[in-house]
């Protein structure tokens, strides 16, 4: 037994506004219907007053008691008052100020937005300005390349135009290049190696997460001494492998092709590393992987970068390292 209770709100899921309206009509002001209609749910709320003589119903933890006067809240004695405000003209105020969305929403839209290419801060060296550019924009100025993905014709492409650029603007300093990829096509990446040799500009190789294939043979065509590796880097070297179709003379031809390929990387690869070239193409008839040590005492890289350990009794410097 409930001493008063006044202005229950009970959500159902069927469209009884005409069921409400004409119980309103026939029951005394003391226990008026009061409907609000949500069209966003498309369920109907009313707030019910019950005599002391009723039981309480069982609520939801989501009802809510609370009582309305148009879309205004209301004192508990609101519907003692008689006031009635339950017509079609309230109702059609309702549903055309949820569909416009000029009543106020409950939770707020959120939107996902893509992210792109980062854009940073970045200073012009001669002009001393700042300005926005996206990440490998600003990479680029700095003279680092990043190979991270599967080298094809139109990746290489875009490679070999940014190396020769920045030979072009300067020889003198070094060009930085990071490999984390499985390697790519025999060709495009033939391409990028050749073009490594031929530059002026010295051109140091670092691997930062895998180096398999093609790319293991272009992190070992860095100039000594500027060839590293992360210590969980991972690199794996084998023989280039084609797909030859066709008559078999053609099989022939692209299979003579495939091995003079083969034998000059191989003989670049045993001049990179110092090995003779009897173990390269031992070593290279399967697959061969390495780690970091092991990559060292191959000779594919030179040193394994390891983050810098700074003694409590050591001075602290203020310049900080460089990318080499």
């Amino acid at each position: 037994m409930v001493n008063a209770i006044k202005g229950v709100f009970v959500s159902c899921d069927i469209p009884m506004t005409q069921f409400i309206v004409n119980m309103n009509n026939s029951m005394p002001p003391s226990q008026k219907f009061i409907i609000h209609c949500s069209a966003l749910t498309r369920s109907t709320t009313m707030a019910v007053s019950f005599n002391t003589t009723l039981h309480q119903p069982s609520l939801s933890p989501s009802c809510s008691i609370k009582l309305y006067s148009g879309l205004k809240p209301q004192s508990a004695s609101f519907l003692a008052s008689g006031y009635q405000n339950l017509n079609k003209e309230f109702y059609g105020r309702v549903h055309k100020s949820l569909q416009s969305g000029t009543g106020k929403a409950s939770r707020s839209r959120v939107k996902m937005m893509p992210i792109g290419t980062p854009r940073v801060p970045y200073r012009n060296r001669e002009e001393g300005t700042w300005q926005w550019v996206d990440i490998w924009n600003a990479l680029y100025r700095e003279r680092v390349i990043f190979i991270g993905q599967n080298i094809d014709e139109e990746f290489s492409n875009q490679i070999l135009a940014t190396m020769l650029y920045l030979d072009t603007l300067d020889d003198s300093r070094r060009i930085y290049m990071y490999l984390n990829g499985p390697g790519g096509d025999l060709t495009p990446s033939l391409a990028i190696y050749d073009t490594m040799k031929s530059l002026k500009s010295p051109v140091g190789t670092h691997c930062v997460g895998l180096a398999y294939n093609l790319a293991g043979f272009l992190l070992a065509a860095g100039e000594k001494g500027h060839r590293f590796a992360m210590p969980l880097s991972r690199i794996a070297l084998q023989s280039p492998a084609g797909a030859a179709r066709g008559q078999a003379d053609d099989i022939q031809n692209e299979a003579k092709e495939l091995s003079r390929i083969r034998d000059y990387l191989f003989n670049e690869l045993a001049k990179n590393t110092g090995q003779p070239a009897e173990r390269v193409f031992k070593d290279l008839s399967r697959v061969k992987r390495f780690n970091a040590e092991e990559a060292i005492e191959y000779g594919l890289i030179d040193k394994i970068v390891r983050p810098p350990r700074i003694k409590e009794d050591a001075p602290r410097q203020d310049e900080s390292a460089g990318l080499g």
